[in-house]
């Protein structure tokens, strides 16, 4: 893929989902291209440029992931080890689970409480020791190490074991680390830091579907280790070449002398055939079958912004999209990671193919399913499909919006059908979300009694 050909693609996709900006950057067998499109504001609209700053979200947990490697690699942690042996003051709401998690059930998101947990514990130093001190407020789900379900608040909890084990606060322990060991020299944690650049903000849809700006901006400083990164797109390629060159193991991986440590991450810890981001769980990273081998990925949701890194050792390949869009980042995202990839490798990913079946058949995975931040209703039409009515609580519309009183938002109503030949499996039919895949998990009784949905866990109520 020339240049060109990448710029003509991020246009023509930008116009189709609706992104007012993007930067995205292409490595491919020692040929970098950067591309921009849009703006970064429909307020304030500015160029996107190369060195423009998007929020990169949950990118930032493969920082998190890495530098308890590294500290491994030191003999300062031990991945194996218990939570509490690093912090001893956790204190879990299930006594049990307090003594069992350990660095690696937060790594790969099997910790097993809700996940989704947003307080604000101020902008000092301490806001993640006041974080962490809140954890007990959470429900324990499952047992830790049995179920994915991505955790926010674990990412959190592993922020607060590096402090513990440095001395240092996380963003300082990160610089140290990572970001001035390998020259990433526009990558920030702080709004202070952020808003003497160039900087994109998060646009979201209204009900009309036009595009406004999301407002508030940031998130609170407690989520720096599960999502407060902001970059740019020549920061982010640099990080997946860096852990690109580690897993391909033919150029040493100068800050991480131990390289096998580092490609550990891309190997999985555990199986989740059918999640929404991925087929398996490393340590940090998504992993996804692409014939024979492992795609590594992670992408990142803020409020209004879009990101995703992925990269293809087995082909020397990597990508990174940068959007300020949400839901139409996501679509875009997507559908950019397939051409690109196609275009390069010739490796073409195969379209989820669906089965339609009596509604009578489908009857036992409706009901209502619920997490802290998320609710869903699924029901079943004439027609034989799914129909999901999904709902952010309110603790997770109060933290995006700037009201301090919120409504409970209406929900927002999908359509799906289930895998042929995968039992349990469902895919989205239509709309934004199209082709994003899911599953309902069984218990002991063979009953249904959760829906994973966007890499969420939800009980299914009085199941």
């Amino acid at each position: 893929m020339t240049r060109q050909e990448l710029q003509d693609l991020i246009a023509e996709l930008a116009n189709e989902f609706g992104v007012p900006g993007v930067a995205a950057g292409l490595w491919y067998r020692g040929d970098v291209s950067y591309v921009c499109h849009g703006v970064t504001s429909i307020e304030n609209p500015l160029p996107i440029e190369e060195h423009t700053l998007f929020q990169a979200g949950s990118i930032g947990k493969t920082l998190t992931a890495t530098a308890l490697v590294l500290l491994e690699a030191q003999g300062l942690v031990a991945l194996d080890a218990p939570v509490r042996r690093y912090v001893p003051e956790l204190n879990l709401s299930d006594v049990t689970a307090g003594d069992q998690v350990t660095l690696k059930h937060l790594l790969n998101h099997t910790a097993g409480w809700e996940g989704d947990f947003f307080p604000d514990t101020g902008e000092g130093d301490n806001a993640l020791a006041g974080f962490v001190d809140r954890l007990n407020e959470l429900e324990q789900l499952t047992p830790p190490g049995t179920v994915f379900s991505y955790n926010n608040a674990a990412f959190c909890l592993a922020g607060r074991v590096i402090e513990k084990v440095t001395g240092e606060t996380y963003e300082s322990a990160i610089r140290r680390l990572i970001l001035e060991p390998l020259g990433l020299h526009e990558s920030f944690f702080f709004r202070d830091d952020v808003m003497t650049r160039r900087f994109a903000v998060g646009h979201k849809t209204t009900d009309g579907d036009a595009l406004e700006v999301a407002r508030p901006w940031g998130l609170p400083r407690n989520g720096a280790a599960a999502g407060g990164i902001v970059t740019s797109v020549s920061d982010l390629l640099a990080w997946a070449r860096f852990h690109l060159r580690g897993a391909r193991d033919d150029v040493e991986a100068q800050y991480l002398p131990d390289n096998p440590r580092l490609q550990a991450m891309y190997r999985p810890t555990l199986h989740m055939p059918g999640c929404a981001f991925g087929d398996a769980f490393g340590i940090g990273w998504f992993l996804t079958k692409v014939g024979n081998a492992w795609l590594v990925s992670h992408g990142g949701s803020t409020h209004g912004q879009e990101a995703n890194l992925a990269f293809l050792p087995e082909h020397d390949w990597a990508l990174v999209l940068l959007t300020n869009s949400s839901p139409g980042g996501m679509s875009f995202n997507e559908a950019a990671t397939k051409r690109v990839l196609a275009a390069c490798t010739g490796i073409v990913e195969p379209s989820v193919q669906t089965v339609s079946a009596a509604p009578s058949e489908l009857a036992e995975y409706a009901g209502e399913y619920r997490a802290r931040s998320m609710r869903c209703l699924v029901s079943v039409d004439e027609s034989g499909e799914f129909v999901f009515a999904v709902s952010n609580e309110l603790e997770l519309n109060a933290l995006m919006s700037e009201n301090s009183e919120v409504p409970q938002s209406e929900p927002t109503v999908l359509r799906a059908l289930l895998v042929r030949e995968h039992a349990d499996r469902y895919v989205f039919a239509s709309g934004p979300l199209s082709g994003t895949t899911g599953y309902f998990e069984r218990g002991q009784n063979n009953r249904v009694r959760a829906l994973h949905l966007f890499g969420r866990w939800l009980s299914l109520v009085d199941a």
